[in-house]
């Protein structure tokens, strides 16, 4: 990860932002990035993948408003990196395991969609601050291989800004008690 986008990462505060790589996995994020997918930072960093949150950890379905948007979405996403590098080692070891672990997955993988999504709104109903709608723009990280950062706004001033305001400051006093433990690591980079 370039130490630019690290900053980038860091200066978007209070909005959730994540790096993920072409198959989905969680590189880097804002505190309030990894708080918004509740139960990810559960995961040790190597298992940090958003299509795996989607379809197998149990929060994800009560998290987003449209589910089945969201899987779509994900799957679409892997399906046409498949069209374009079906044998990349990455990629079938991720769709391996889910085809394997998640019925979902199987059934809408041998659709063969592959129509993406780079922004919009999502509807989150989020444990710690309740249903919120936010904007997403996804960004294509130029010089990299594949890898895409993805933000999530709300207007000043709304509800829903303020609930990212709490977001973040609840992320930030979480890693700060983290950092009194003898085992603490910097989570920022996944």
């Amino acid at each position: 990860m370039r130490p630019g986008v690290k900053l980038l990462l860091e200066s978007l505060r209070p909005y959730p932002a994540h790096v993920f790589s072409r198959t989905g996995d969680v590189l880097a994020y804002n505190p309030a990035g990894l708080r918004l997918l509740p139960g990810m930072d559960d995961w040790p960093a190597k298992q940090r993948n958003i299509a795996r949150y989607v379809f197998l950890h149990p929060a994800a379905r009560g998290l987003f408003d449209d589910w089945h948007h969201q899987v779509r979405s994900c799957v679409n996403g892997l399906r046409a990196l498949a069209g374009m590098e079906p044998d990349a080692p990455d990629l079938t070891q991720l769709v391996g395991e889910l085809l394997l672990k998640s019925p979902e997955f199987a059934r809408m993988w041998e659709r063969y969609d592959v129509k993406g999504h780079t922004y919009g709104r999502k509807t989150f109903h989020h444990p710690e601050v309740g249903d919120l709608t936010l904007g997403y723009q996804t960004m294509q990280l130029q010089g990299t291989p594949g890898q895409c950062m993805v933000v999530y706004y709300a207007e000043s001033g709304t509800p829903e800004h303020d609930k990212l305001a709490l977001l973040d400051l609840a992320a930030t006093e979480s890693e700060r008690a983290a950092r009194r433990s003898p085992d603490w690591q910097p989570i920022q980079n996944a």
